[in-house]
């Protein structure tokens, strides 16, 4: 029934819950799991302004909110440094992600873009059956400002999509 099943993570507790989902309906469809990670490049992103971490990134790079651009220069950041930094990183949270779903046929995946819309690119471009996200549990005027990843490849994917929230305590 699911022979490929998308499994996009950013690191969060959220996405984290949603590991354990993933390495049960892989276990049981005997399917490949594709772990993606989506470098973000909204708000700044790689653009000609330089590449601000949100929250999430900071947090996951170690860096504070104080540090601001990756790989400064006195001229202003290098795009090529900036990219090729970003998408270290997001290889290692990928490898991290994919390290927790152990015995299971794995693919691993890094792109560049908006995420809901890469997402949704890469179900379709590999015949994914089922995508399994992690939520982060925003509500009300924080979700509206914010957007929902997740809620925009729920109502927008033609696979089915699992989500799956952190606990409250976590």
């Amino acid at each position: 029934m699911y022979d490929q099943i998308l499994y996009p993570t950013d690191g969060s507790t959220g996405s984290e819950a949603a590991a354990a989902h993933v390495a049960e309906l892989a276990s049981a469809f005997d399917a490949t799991v594709h772990v993606l990670h989506v470098i973000d490049i909204r708000g700044g992103g790689l653009g000609l302004s330089g590449a601000f971490l949100d929250e999430e990134n900071q947090a996951m790079s170690g860096r504070s909110p104080d540090e601001g651009y990756i790989g400064r220069h006195e001229d202003g950041p290098d795009t090529d440094e900036i990219e090729d930094e970003l998408t270290a990183q997001a290889e290692e949270l990928v490898e991290t992600s994919a390290g927790s779903l152990d015995g299971i046929d794995l693919t691993t995946a890094v792109e560049i873009g908006t995420p809901h819309s890469e997402i949704l690119r890469y179900a379709d471009e590999n015949d994914i059956d089922l995508v399994v996200m992690g939520t982060h549990g925003r509500t009300g005027v924080e979700r509206y400002l914010l957007g929902s990843v997740t809620e925009k490849v729920v109502r927008l994917s033609d696979p089915p999509v699992v989500t799956v929230r952190a606990d409250e305590g976590e």
